[in-house]
């Protein structure tokens, strides 16, 4: 099984892949959390990677695709599954990425789209902290770590994201909802997406996803 996870900056889709990856046993890839780490790399492609992301910029798609892919290939070849988070986030990516899939009898499931208000996004995503080893994810207001800047997890620190930060949030936005609902429509059409609404506790989102996944109502 292959799961597409799509939803703005701020949605939950980190909590939300990992919860999936867990219930159905499958692998959760998030672009961000590879690009990431590539960035942590003195490496020609994790440099070119810092020069976007820290900027709050999207990484081009002749720079990231194909190392994504060659990561899912990866996945696939171990197991077969996957949620993915992050990818593909453009119409193009998409069709790269089915082409791609396409060459081993392969193919997305589902896609799930996490639908928050964006007024709700905005002070999730200036108050967001995640942990720099694990990647959890805090909330200074509504789930701050127990001790200040430790992760509960694992005892790393906790800090904001460089793209979190209040001057870039709403540059994210933008650019999600520019270049992401074409996204939305071609899988529409393709009679793949579900739509969930975000914005209730995290267990009914969950249930929610789930239910999508094996293809019934979601409620």
């Amino acid at each position: 099984m292959i799961l597409l996870l799509l939803g703005a900056p701020g949605s939950g889709k980190g909590t939300q892949g990992r919860r999936l990856s867990e219930h159905f046993k499958i692998p959760y890839l998030a672009s961000g959390d590879l690009l990431r780490e590539a960035m942590g790399k003195d490496t020609s492609f994790g440099r070119q990677v810092s020069e976007y992301i820290e900027r709050g910029l999207y990484v081009p798609d002749e720079i990231v695709v194909p190392p994504l892919i060659a990561e899912l290939d990866r996945v696939q070849r171990e197991g077969g599954g996957a949620v993915l988070d992050g990818f593909p986030r453009t119409r193009e990516q998409a069709e790269v990425l089915d082409r791609s899939l396409g060459e081993r009898s392969s193919g997305i499931d589902r896609v799930l789209l996490l639908e928050v208000p964006r007024d709700v996004l905005l002070p999730r995503l200036a108050g967001r902290r995640v942990c720099r080893s694990c990647n959890a994810s805090y909330h200074v207001q509504t789930k701050p770590p127990k001790v200040d800047a430790i992760c509960d997890v694992c005892g790393g620190e906790v800090y904001q994201r460089v793209d979190d930060k209040p001057d870039m949030v709403d540059d994210r936005l933008r650019v999600y909802f520019e270049r992401t609902w074409p996204l939305v429509a071609y899988y529409k059409g393709k009679q793949r997406l579900a739509q969930i609404d975000g914005n209730r506790p995290e267990s009914d989102v969950t249930a929610a996803l789930i239910r999508a996944a094996d293809g019934q109502p979601v409620g």
